[in-house]
């Protein structure tokens, strides 16, 4: 399948790029009523916490379209879901890990990532039944452990470069992941169609919880 269709696909028929744009205005937009209400007060927030947060809000804007991309067929075949679940509980259960666990360390930081891998990863991996419910579970367990103890290994070594390359990486990955359900649905006709309220509402809760658990949660004593 060529990439110039799959490229077609992805702007025109299920308007994935429209879905990440959306999500980045949403996180945008409540970030923005957070710091002029409260956060603008709080002594060095910005380099404190605005890289991570930054990357967080970059990652969700990526990680929710997929999962859009997923609901719009509900089921798939054992392989396929066992790949969706494994795939959306890793990459949401690492990066929420890693960046929290920059920002408050790694035991918190771990219980962000597991928290959101293993959520993401039983919601999508029930797409095929049992089995992919087990691999989003594992997947998210995982993921959020090693991305908040890979922060914590990393806090004196080039730690906000490796936040970036790990972006990267989890972009290049989520992206195989549409690519293939592109591959494994490109013949069906009949599919659910999704509007922006999925996309808004988990953007939005998303970053909101990410900037309370930055800036307010608990944290480990590295990080008093």
């Amino acid at each position: 399948m060529s990439f110039k269709k799959f490229s077609s696909y992805v702007s025109e028929e299920e308007n994935l790029v429209r879905a990440i744009f959306v999500s980045l205005l949403s996180s945008f937009i409540i970030l923005a009523f957070f710091y002029f209400l409260i956060l603008k007060n709080i002594i060095d927030f910005i380099p404190n916490y605005g890289f991570f947060l930054f990357f967080a809000i970059l990652s969700y804007a990526f990680i929710i379209p997929s999962i859009k991309h997923i609901r719009i067929y509900g089921e798939f075949a054992c392989m396929s879901g066992m790949i969706i679940g494994m795939t959306i509980g890793m990459i949401s259960g690492f990066l929420g890990g890693f960046y929290v666990g920059s920002t408050n360390g790694m035991f918190w930081g771990s219980v962000f990532g597991m928290s959101v891998g293993m959520f993401f990863g039983i919601s999508n991996g029930k797409c095929c039944g049992i089995m992919g419910i087990i691999e989003g579970v594992l997947a998210g367990f995982m993921g959020g452990l090693m991305g908040g103890m890979t922060a914590l290994m990393l806090l004196n070594d080039n730690l906000k470069y490796m936040a970036v390359i790990v972006f990267f990486i989890s972009v290049l990955t989520l992206s195989g992941l549409n690519y293939m359900i592109y591959k494994e649905t490109r013949e069906i006709k009949d599919k659910r169609r999704e509007n922006d309220f999925f996309t808004i509402f988990w953007s939005v809760l998303l970053t909101t919880i990410t900037v309370w658990f930055m800036v307010f949660g608990p944290r480990s004593v590295l990080f008093q």
